[in-house]
């Protein structure tokens, strides 16, 4: 491989040159150089052309992705192609990683090495979400990145854990590594990392599309939430060398997802897998069905695999059935006592938590300080799961009494506790009371 050296310039396709700062790290196709261009400061992937298997078309693919754009924001997309040198030697340019985003490889492991400026000692620096509510929220950016992508005709064809910066404290999602990501049907000898890849892409009979990229995006999420291998249970510690073919019949042609309830063989291991057992026991069960449809039908049949709309849904129910209570615990209301249809009781501190019903839905979202909705529900042709459309807020005059802030762009229509409807405007709040009732006006109401 020809490797850049520090100072040196690399021409631009279209004119300019980028000068090499540093290096940034190494990857199985090549290295990722800190680099200046125009007076600002990029990544450029260098490629290690021997290790692509048609380096032109790989180059062209990255050139019409150039050229398409990224479908939306939460992708490091390629901006700038390098000139291709008479060696056939080439890279790209694309937007630094903000410092506020950690590796998905970093937040499974819980932790990232950072050396010491003084002492020159690496020290581990922990990397955990800042609550339930921030990483539900990086699911659900996840799997909403993936639909705009899919919805762009496009597959990314090599999804992993090291495809995705995640802002901990936040949710924000970044997609890297997009250099692979070519439309439907196309592929440049990408097949994928083992663990994460299709049954079907395993076995050799298949080739990445958008259906192995569902089945990836299932492995993706279980990983984030249970911390564990959908697969990797009591078959698979058996198996005390992981070989080629041992990967072929656990992950290809004898896969079992762990907790597949019709085959109990490749449960997980109390002292290898606790994190498996213990969060699987968390999850409401819409969501742990969505996972054993993914690992057992999904396996063989890859039209059955959830669709990204439908992940969408199910995590922004999720999102919207957290309670955080005073005394600290912080769960969803499957793990709350349910005293009547209702109210929700913290099985700590007994505290009780009212719920607001929504016409067009068959759960209930509790009502505790701080909670929030959205404009995607309270409006049905809204998709915008990040703009808060509601709040539960303490009245700033009267400490203990609680109310709903309007900080939607619309004017609400509200019963009030004297019977009559009033209309509440944007940055408008009411008392929650027990006969409240909302008309949002998009068609959805809502009421305790």
């Amino acid at each position: 491989m020809v490797e850049l050296k520090i100072g040196q310039e690399v021409e631009m396709e279209y004119g300019g040159k980028a000068k090499v700062i540093n290096e940034i790290g190494r990857g199985g196709q090549g290295i990722v150089y800190l680099v200046e261009f125009n007076g600002m400061k990029w990544a450029l992937k260098w490629y290690d052309v021997d290790k692509i298997k048609r380096p032109k078309d790989f180059r062209k693919n990255i050139k019409d992705n150039i050229n398409d754009g990224a479908p939306s924001n939460k992708f490091l997309w390629p901006k700038y192609l390098t000139k291709e040198n008479e060696d056939g030697t080439f890279g790209y340019l694309m937007e630094l990683k903000p410092a506020s985003f950690d590796s998905f490889v970093d937040i499974l492991n819980t932790y990232k090495l950072e050396v010491d400026p003084q002492t020159g000692r690496a020290v581990k620096r922990p990397v955990r979400f800042t609550n339930l509510y921030a990483m539900v929220t990086a699911v659900i950016n996840i799997v909403n990145a993936f639909r705009q992508l899919h919805r762009a005709g496009k597959s990314y064809q090599d999804l992993n854990d090291g495809g995705f910066f995640i802002n901990v404290n936040t949710g924000a999602v970044l997609v890297c590594d997009c250099d692979n990501i070519a439309p439907d049907g196309s592929n440049f000898g990408i097949g994928g990392k083992p663990g994460y890849m299709a049954p079907e892409i395993v076995r050799g009979v298949a080739k990445p599309n958008v259906q192995t990229d569902k089945y990836s995006l299932a492995v993706v999420l279980f990983k984030l939430l249970f911390r564990g291998d959908p697969m990797e249970g009591e078959k698979v510690v058996k198996d005390i060398c992981l070989t080629e073919s041992s990967e072929l019949k656990h992950y290809g042609q004898n896969a079992v997802f762990v907790y597949d309830p019709n085959d109990a063989s490749n449960r997980p291991v109390r002292g290898i897998h606790d994190n498996v057992i213990k969060f699987w026991r968390l999850y409401p069960d819409y969501i742990k069905d969505a996972f054993i449809q993914s690992f057992t039908v999904g396996l063989s049949e890859p039209n059955k695999r959830i669709i990204e709309n439908e992940w969408q849904k199910l995590f922004i129910r999720l999102r919207s059935e957290i309670i955080m209570c005073g005394c600290g615990r912080t769960n969803f209301t499957s793990m709350f006592v349910k005293t009547d249809e209702k109210t929700y009781r913290c099985p700590k501190c007994g505290m009780e938590f009212s719920s607001l019903g929504f016409s067009d839905r068959d759960y209930r979202m509790p009502l505790y300080l701080g909670c929030r909705f959205y404009e995607c529900e309270i409006d049905k042709d809204s998709d915008d799961f990040l703009a808060v459309a509601g709040e539960l807020v303490e009245n700033k005059v009267k400490a203990g009494l609680l109310g709903i802030k309007n900080t939607s762009g619309k004017t609400w229509k509200v019963k009030m506790p004297d019977g009559n409807n009033y209309e509440i405007s944007p940055g408008k709040g009411f008392p929650v009371w027990p006969g409240l009732e909302i008309d949002f006006g998009s068609g959805i109401q809502a009421k305790i």
